[in-house]
């Protein structure tokens, strides 16, 4: 099977233009392709990791990734999937940010002359001059047009800034220059992007002529990518600092029965039969099985196979009632945080990671939800001592949520 039939097989296609010559190309390992990246925190996330799987998929058949990092979109804010306008981020902020995201991009590809690139459009949009952009481009894009977009659409009750409506000229714009100076003939991006992904096709038609072949694919990151890396409210992050191995194992370990063999296809290396394999196994109590072979693989992608190793024995231990807390997530507790008669049931739970505020902690509280040291507790004033700690004391929520809770 050739790579591009692969990618569909695998459903990770939701809109082309041009599929024949797209196809071609990526079967050929010709494409230099760019797949964007917005700076909004230190650290990418699972909801990342279609598009990082897929730089790495093509790459590995010759084809040529750029990563771009969004240091000047990001100062802008896209409004695709949002009902509120993003945070305005520092200039600093930015770039802290972008040195973070490399980081965990060398991780799945190459980069260096003849191989990956990582780009910044502030390099080249922030020294834009307004007036000039304007007259270079304005006129290719059709205000009609740019309100029926659905990443438009959606905030249009609540108000949309003009801020935020420059977003898809900006990210028009990044196709545009790279595919005059980088030679880049093809972009990827989620599905929920369609509109704006188009407008740089169309201006690159519109500024170059008909014969600049400029392509565009969508992949089902809005359906499936961005619901990917949230659990709780919460992100699953990348960066171990974050979000620990152990607890980016168990996300995957307790994905839905309905999407394991999905994740499978779209995020794993596993090839296609073997992964027919394992959906055979749905409904006969093999479903587990699946889980586990999904969350080792993602996680020895992101912290290597000792850590997923380590994830998955500990896992196993705890769920088969062992209580093995060699690789059980750990939470270190300062001086500062206990009072004269301990530290409260509430605030414990909060510095576990289980519970995001007191209200959250307490609900979780009264409704049966922790474990301390083997005992359910469900007193909300409950204070346990510095001594307590001294051993290592058992922590949990749910049946699934551990911790060790030490001294630091």
């Amino acid at each position: 099977m050739q790579l591009y039939d692969e990618l569909k097989a695998r459903g990770l296609i939701a809109q082309v233009t041009n599929e024949e010559e797209i196809s071609k190309m990526i079967n050929e390992g010709k494409a230099t392709f760019y797949i964007g990246y917005d700076c909004t925190a230190d650290s990418l996330t699972a909801g990342h990791f279609m598009t990082l799987v897929l730089m790495k998929r093509l790459q590995m058949a010759g084809n040529r990734p750029i990563a771009l990092i969004g240091g000047g979109t990001t100062m802008i804010g896209d409004p695709s999937g949002r009902t509120d306008m993003r945070r305005m981020l520092t200039r600093e902020d930015i770039d802290h940010n972008a040195a973070c995201f490399k980081r965990q991009m060398e991780r799945f590809i190459e980069f260096g002359h003849d191989k990956a690139q990582m780009l910044n459009n502030a390099d080249w949009l922030l020294d834009l001059n307004y007036v000039e952009l304007l007259r270079e481009v304005g006129t290719c894009f059709s205000v009609n047009n740019m309100l029926r977009a659905e990443c438009y659409k959606q905030r249009m009750e609540k108000g949309l800034s003009f801020l935020e409506f420059n977003y898809m000229i900006m990210q028009s714009y990044d196709f545009y220059y790279l595919f005059k100076n980088y030679g880049c003939n093809m972009q990827f991006g989620g599905d929920d992007q369609w509109s704006n992904m188009l407008g740089g096709t169309e201006l690159i038609r519109k500024k170059l002529g008909k014969d600049a072949h400029a392509m565009t694919i969508t992949l089902l990151t809005d359906s499936q990518g961005h619901k990917m890396g949230k659990t709780a409210g919460n992100a699953v992050w990348l960066d171990a600092n974050k979000t620990s191995p152990y607890d980016f194992y168990q996300y995957w370990r307790n994905v839905g029965d309905d999407d394991v063999v999905k994740c499978l296809r779209m995020l794993t290396f596993l090839p296609l039969d073997r992964i027919d394999e394992i959906a055979a196994w749905q409904g006969t109590g093999r479903i587990n099985e699946a889980k586990e072979i999904l969350a080792y693989e993602l996680t020895a992608m992101v912290h290597g196979d000792e850590e997923a190793a380590k994830a998955q024995n500990a896992a196993r231990a705890l769920f088969g009632g062992k209580g093995d807390d060699e690789n059980m997530p750990v939470t270190e507790l300062a001086d500062t945080d206990f009072a004269e008669d301990g530290i409260g049931i509430l605030d414990l739970i909060i510095k576990c990671g289980f519970a995001s505020s007191r209200s959250d902690a307490r609900r979780l509280v009264q409704q049966g939800g922790v474990e301390i040291g083997g005992e359910k507790v469900t007193d909300v004033y409950r204070k346990y001592p510095k001594d307590a700690f001294t051993d290592g004391l058992i922590c949990k929520k749910g049946k699934k949520n551990f911790s060790k809770v030490v001294l630091g």
